[in-house]
């Protein structure tokens, strides 16, 4: 029953993470560029320090016995990320924030709406990630602790509360009420929860190839990084504030890791 309690908590922190950001349109008239960028960096940070710290050095560990071949199942399940995020770029329409250019297959839907299925998509790997460090916990061969799983949990959360804002405020800006763009900021998170319970579910097939799982979230997730967090945290004119706030995402996640892993 405690570890029902645990896996539940470690699915729904991100969401609540999301949830809280997305909370913020109803309390500010808008967010200006400079703090939009900033919140960018920071969420990048983490995810990158999570990446690494959470989900590709785990699976190198759980490699061990290949020697020095225990790169191949974390070269080989990062690849595979990239490849799938990737995929699901080009089959889904979207449309990344502060974009006026459509992605993925042509489509009627509303520019909200593409705006909502951007994010959507960038929030799987992360829910897949949770998912799969507490299947790695469950199964208890796995070489994952309670609390190391905890601490992907939080340091995904921290980084979806700026996430929910940057979400729900453009939405409003777009011309939707404050209660819409709200509710569908929550929306967006919602995908993490049901990404990691899938996950879970799947333990059984996931188990014996928990290290290409483990990498294969950390490639889904940098792709996202890559492809558009760092293009949105350097909008603009040139500025540090962006890059001093993806560092101190990278260390918050990489001290929440180690103290409690």
């Amino acid at each position: 029953m405690s570890d029902f309690i645990s896996v539940t908590e470690g699915l729904l922190i991100p969401f609540l993470g999301t949830s809280l950001g997305a909370v913020c349109v109803i309390f500010m008239k808008e967010m200006n560029l400079s703090l939009r960028r900033a919140l960018t960096g920071f969420a990048a940070g983490v995810m990158v320090a999570a990446s690494v710290w959470s989900l590709l050095i785990p699976s190198m560990d759980q490699s061990g016995h290949m020697g020095k071949l225990a790169f191949i199942p974390a070269v080989t399940g990062f690849m595979l990320g990239i490849l799938f995020l990737l995929l699901l770029d080009n089959v889904t329409p979207h449309l990344h924030l502060n974009s006026d250019t459509p992605e993925g297959p042509k489509s009627s839907l509303r520019k909200t709406t593409m705006m909502v299925f951007a994010v959507a998509l960038h929030n799987i790997p992360e829910g897949m990630a949770v998912g799969v460090v507490y299947a790695g916990w469950i199964s208890g061969h796995a070489n994952i602790s309670a609390t190391g799983a905890l601490a992907l949990a939080l340091g995904i959360a921290i980084q979806n509360f700026p996430e929910g804002a940057i979400v729900s405020m453009p939405l409003h800006a777009e011309g939707m009420s404050k209660k819409k763009a709200c509710l569908l900021g929550i929306l967006t998170g919602a995908v993490e929860p049901l990404a990691g319970l899938l996950t879970i579910l799947l333990s059984g097939i996931i188990i014996p190839v928990l290290p290409y799982l483990l990498s294969f979230a950390a490639g889904a997730m940098i792709y996202v990084v890559v492809e558009e967090l760092i293009p949105e945290m350097s909008e603009g004119d040139h500025s540090n504030l962006a890059t001093i706030m993806f560092s101190l995402g990278f260390c918050v996640m990489m001290i929440l890791d180690v103290a409690l892993g």
